[in-house]
């Protein structure tokens, strides 16, 4: 009764109140004018009004969760290339003045901060004009294509004939320093017979995934597979592919319609011919992008390009990881009064120990790996690798095949090293010694 008299109490001239004490009562009056008969249950009005209050702030806090969520989300997934202003790119280098983190006949490079980001931008020449609208459709395929065995394509610039290439920076040295000390002829921070195994089966599903899964197209070809292109990360010995998407930025494997038109019309389903040097005046022509050593007869030959003019290099780039040894190299020839060089070539010294059974894989094998890997498993490396690097390239195996079998080696050395008790632990440092 005195909860329904206190509510009745304010049909009288209300005393002086807060304007929300006002509003609440009369709100309760109301409610008690038009059903005299029933209680106003104050207590439980304020029990609901705190229900609905810490509804409305459980409403509010997991909106902000979501929303916290999402950015989070959106921080953690990669960002699509950029086309960045020249003047960024000439900004960072100051004005190309910089000193070169690397140059070589093709590409020059200079490591700086874009945007609050180190970076590698990458100088080539264009082998064909590309306009801005072009640039940014094939930088938004190319954004689709994400793989740890991968650098990341930050974006890119255009001025002139030439194209500048913003790629992550990742802190570690090539495979080839890796292999050849510079400094320590003697001295591999591959040490071990699993590194080079894991190395290589991250390299194969790397390739495997921008021949099949990159989002650019069935018959997309990287064309710089060679051990100067493969950055070994310092802390995990993790192999990252570089140059990813230059080859079709630059045009290097440029094709027109008119082809690609009919071949569909042929039906021709080889991958061989995808990609062949035009003969006819009024296609553009196609420059030959490569380096001696990993380049396929084929593309020597005739331009002839394809995928398996990677399956070529990476089979080259099998042998080189077993060996440590170059892929092509001109050493004196012994007894030669006159100085004069001859020329060796890793596959040729890859078959000869092949052929030499046992013995010669196992001289042929690095030497600083002390002797401590399985035999066999090396041996069927060497196949797989000159399967690879077969003359006629309808006798190489796709990608595919090659990372499934080289999946299946890298379990068997797997259990060879625990057979034997060998450390899984391949964290060390590249640091020159």
């Amino acid at each position: 009764m005195c909860k329904t008299k206190k509510s009745t109490d304010v049909i009288d001239p209300p005393s002086p109140r807060s304007s929300r004490h006002q509003r609440m009562s009369k709100s309760n009056a109301s409610s008690s004018y038009v059903d005299p008969s029933s209680s106003v249950n104050f207590t439980s009005y304020n029990i609901s009004t705190t229900d609905t209050k810490s509804s409305t702030k459980s409403s509010s806090k997991s909106s902000s969760s979501s929303r916290a969520s999402l950015v989070s989300l959106k921080n953690s997934l990669p960002d699509n290339p950029l086309i960045y202003e020249f003047s960024e790119i000439r900004s960072a280098t100051n004005n190309f003045l910089s000193k070169p983190f690397s140059s070589s006949s093709s590409s020059s490079s200079w490591r700086c901060l874009i945007r609050g980001k180190d970076v590698i931008v990458f100088q080539r020449k264009l082998l064909r004009p590309i306009e801005l609208p072009e640039l940014k459709h094939q930088l938004s395929v190319i954004g689709r294509s994400h793989h740890n065995s991968l650098v990341k394509l930050l974006g890119a610039s255009i001025s002139g004939e030439y194209v500048y290439l913003v790629y992550e920076f990742i802190v570690g040295a090539n495979l080839a320093e890796c292999l050849r000390n510079p400094r320590n002829p003697n001295f591999t921070v591959l040490s071990t017979w699993i590194s080079r195994m894991q190395i290589a089966t991250d390299l194969a599903h790397g390739l495997d995934y921008i021949h099949h899964c990159s989002g650019l197209n069935s018959k997309f070809i990287h064309n710089h597979i060679k051990s100067s292109s493969i950055v070994i990360t310092e802390e995990t010995l993790t192999p990252k592919i570089c140059h990813f998407g230059t080859a079709e930025l630059c045009g290097e494997t440029a094709v027109t319609e008119e082809e690609n038109e009919e071949e569909e019309e042929e039906g021709n389903e080889s991958e061989i011919t995808t990609y062949r040097r035009p003969k006819r005046p009024n296609v553009k022509k196609i420059k030959l992008e490569g380096t001696r050593g990993y380049i396929a007869p084929e593309m020597m030959e005739n331009g002839t390009m394809s995928q398996k003019i990677d399956v070529y290099a990476f089979g080259v780039l099998i042998l080189e990881l077993i060996s440590g040894d170059e892929a092509l190299k001109f050493i004196l020839e012994k007894g030669n009064r006159g100085g004069g060089y001859v020329r060796v070539s890793l596959i040729e010294t890859a078959r000869k120990a092949v052929e030499s059974g046992t013995g010669g894989i196992r001289t042929w094998v690095d030497r600083r790996l002390m002797d401590s890997f399985p035999v066999e498993v090396a041996e069927k490396m060497v196949v797989v690798g000159l399967e690879c690097v077969e003359e006629d390239p309808d006798k190489r195996p796709g990608i595919g095949r090659v990372a499934g079998k080289i999946s299946k080696l890298f379990l068997e050395s797997t259990r060879w090293a625990e057979s034997i008790g060998k450390s899984l632990d391949m964290s060390v440092s590249l640091a020159p010694r």
